[in-house]
């Protein structure tokens, strides 16, 4: 048995162990799809998959995987419901030539593969396929999370003591560098075209309710003619629940109207926690009141 054959033998096998609890004619049906479309790739790109699901860069950026992506579009079908949807796409006409910076509300690790799969569905490919998300350590610490944020560009971060779990604590001053170095790679990836994906509160909701947001988030909108377009999810915390158990779910993803960095930046007099604050209310606006969190808006404050 060749290597090639090995890896995609393992991989199937990882795949088929994390969707567990499936009926077997179910799992039966899912393995004979991914040996088609791990076959169709070829052996380079499964020996290229394995390889990158063990690379460490640190706090730089890490392209998207091919096989990974088409992989996770082939389990989308089955666990994200056909109904899922993309609404008011039109907030995006006419600013995806301009540094573009979507932020969302944060449910599940899998927002971020949510955003991308609704975004191709709905025939955004151009934007689905520069598509970076910003992503705290925690998603490198196991090959499940790992291979799921191959399915998009990712920037490694730093996450302070307030919102990273034990596995991902660093100490004050190595955050501060590991952050600065985040926000540089991060610019480097707008001046190349790329879409970056932030998830302000820092962590994913517990309760399906905003957290929030964090004011140094607003360094990453600090970047010439940055457009920041909010986003609301809704549904995701079904899809992959804080138990780690994937189910068939429903997902929305509702875009906002964009706003102009710079403008918002000096309306708010630079206060980057004002900033932050005034983008956090922007995407509860976009949510059902049993989502907005901290950031309730008048109808849901009667």
């Amino acid at each position: 048995m060749s290597s090639a054959t090995e890896a995609r033998d393992a991989l199937v096998a990882a795949i088929l162990a994390f969707l567990g609890g499936a009926d077997l004619l179910a799992v039966d049906d899912v393995r004979v799809e991914l040996e088609r479309e791990i076959d169709e790739a070829g052996d380079r790109a499964v020996v290229a998959l394995k390889t990158r699901l063990a690379e460490d860069y640190g706090w730089e950026f890490y392209p998207c995987d091919d096989l990974a992506r088409r992989i996770h579009h082939l389990l989308a079908g089955r666990f994200l419901a056909s109904d899922s949807a993309v609404e008011s796409l039109e907030h995006l006409d006419g600013i995806e030539s301009l540094p573009l910076v979507i932020v969302a509300n944060h449910l599940s690790y899998a927002d971020a593969n949510v955003v991308e799969v609704l975004l191709h569905r709905a025939g955004a490919l151009s934007l689905a396929g520069r598509l970076t998300a910003v992503a705290g350590p925690k998603v490198f610490t196991s090959r499940e999370r790992r291979f799921s944020s191959l399915c998009f560009g990712t920037i490694k971060v730093p996450q302070s003591a307030e919102v990273a779990s034990e596995e991902a604590i660093l100490n004050p001053r190595d955050v501060a560098r590991a952050a600065r170095r985040a926000i540089e790679v991060a610019h480097h990836r707008l001046a190349a075209g790329d879409a970056l994906l932030l998830f302000p509160e820092g962590t994913r909701s517990r309760a399906a309710a905003m957290q929030p947001t964090l004011a140094a988030v607003a360094r990453y909108l600090e970047f010439p003619n940055v457009v920041v377009v909010p986003a609301a999810l809704t549904g995701s915390e079904s899809l992959f629940s804080i138990d780690g158990t994937l189910r068939p779910a429903r997902v929305t993803l509702r875009f906002g109207a964009s706003m102009a960095a710079d403008a918002l930046f000096r309306r708010c007099d630079g206060d980057r926690r004002a900033v932050m604050d005034t983008i956090g209310r922007a995407i509860a606006a976009l949510l059902p009141p049993a989502y907005r969190g901290v950031y309730p808006t008048a109808d849901s404050e009667t």
